[in-house]
C-alpha cells in the first residue's frame, strides 16, 4: 500500500471513530440524567465505551497525521489488544448461548422456557439474589406484563398470541399449573394447581409480583439475553474483520513512516 494511501485512510478511519466516541460520550450523559434506574446503570458503561474508543482514535490519528511511527506503534498495539479481547468475547458468547431452548407446549404458538436448559454461567447469574433483585426492578418498570391486556383485548387473542421469552416467562403461569385465564393479565388462581411447579405457588396476578420470582421468568430472561447475546456475537465477528483490515492498513501507515523518518 502506498505511504499517502495508508496514512490518508488511518487518519480519516480515526477522525470518524474520534467523532463516533463524542456521539457515543453525549448518549451516556444523556442516559445519566434518566430517573430510571434501570438506564442509569448503563451510563458507566457507555461512557467508558466513548472514553476508550477516542483515546485509541485521537492517538491513531495524530500518529498519521504526523506521520509519528511511535504513536503508530501505540495505536497498534492498543488495536491488537481490542481485536484479541473481541475474539475471546465472541468466542465465550457463542459457548455461553450455546445451550437452552424452548419447549412447546399444545395450544400454545410460544414456547415456554425452563433455566436448568442453560448454561452455568446464566444460571449463577439468574440465581443470584443482587443480580436478580436489579433485573426485576427492571422488569417491572417496563411495563411489559401490564401491557398485554392493552395488546390483546380479548382472550381469544392473547391465547393466539405470540409471546415474548419475557412475556411467556414472567407475565403469567407456567401452562402446567393449570390456571385458568380470565384475559391477558389475570388468572383464576382459585384452581388448585395441577403440577408440583413452585412457580405455580409463587405467580400472582398483582401487577408488582406476577411471576417474577419463578424461575419461568429468570429462563425467560436467559432466552432474551443468549439471543441478544448472538446478534452482538454476529456483529462482533463482523467488527472483527474491519478491525483487521484497519489493523493491516495500520501496519502499513507504521512501516512506511519508519522509512519516512529513518530518510530524514
Amino acid at each position: 500500500m502506498g505511504v499517502g494511501t495508508s496514512t490518508f485512510v488511518i487518519r480519516w478511519v480515526n477522525f470518524l471513530t474520534m467523532l463516533l466516541s463524542v456521539v457515543v460520550v453525549v448518549f451516556g450523559i444523556w442516559m445519566s440524567t434518566h430517573h430510571d434506574g434501570c438506564r442509569r446503570s448503563l451510563t458507566f458503561p457507555i461512557l467508558c465505551l466513548g472514553g476508550v474508543i477516542f483515546f485509541v482514535s485521537i492517538i491513531g490519528f495524530l500518529g498519521a497525521l504526523k506521520n509519528s511511527s511511535i504513536l503508530l506503534w501505540i495505536y497498534l498495539i492498543m488495536l491488537c489488544f481490542i481485536l484479541i479481547g473481541i475474539l475471546v468475547f465472541t468466542v465465550l458468547a457463542f459457548i455461553v448461548t450455546n445451550n437452552g431452548s424452548g419447549h412447546s407446549v399444545d395450544g400454545l404458538r410460544y414456547k415456554e422456557y425452563q433455566l436448568k436448559d442453560y448454561s452455568s454461567w446464566f444460571l449463577n447469574q439468574l440465581n443470584n439474589t443482587h443480580n436478580w433483585k436489579e433485573l426485576k426492578i427492571c422488569l417491572v418498570k417496563s411495563e411489559d406484563c401490564n401491557n398485554l391486556s392493552k395488546k390483546y383485548k380479548t382472550l381469544k387473542q392473547y391465547k393466539s398470541a405470540k409471546l415474548t421469552p419475557i412475556e411467556a416467562g414472567c407475565c403469567r403461569p407456567p401452562s402446567d399449573c393449570g390456571y385458568p385465564a380470565v384475559n391477558a393479565s389475570f388468572y383464576d388462581l382459585s384452581f388448585h394447581p395441577v403440577s408440583s411447579n413452585e412457580d405455580c405457588k409463587l405467580y400472582k396476578n398483582s401487577r408488582q409480583v406476577k411471576c417474577y420470582n419463578c424461575d419461568s421468568c429468570k429462563a425467560g430472561v436467559a432466552q432474551y439475553m443468549k439471543t441478544e447475546w448472538r446478534v452482538v456475537a454476529i456483529f462482533n465477528v463482523a467488527l472483527f474483520l474491519v478491525l483487521s483490515m484497519i489493523y493491516f492498513v495500520g501496519c502499513c501507515a507504521r512501516r512506511n513512516a519508519s522509512r519516512s523518518q529513518s530518510k530524514t
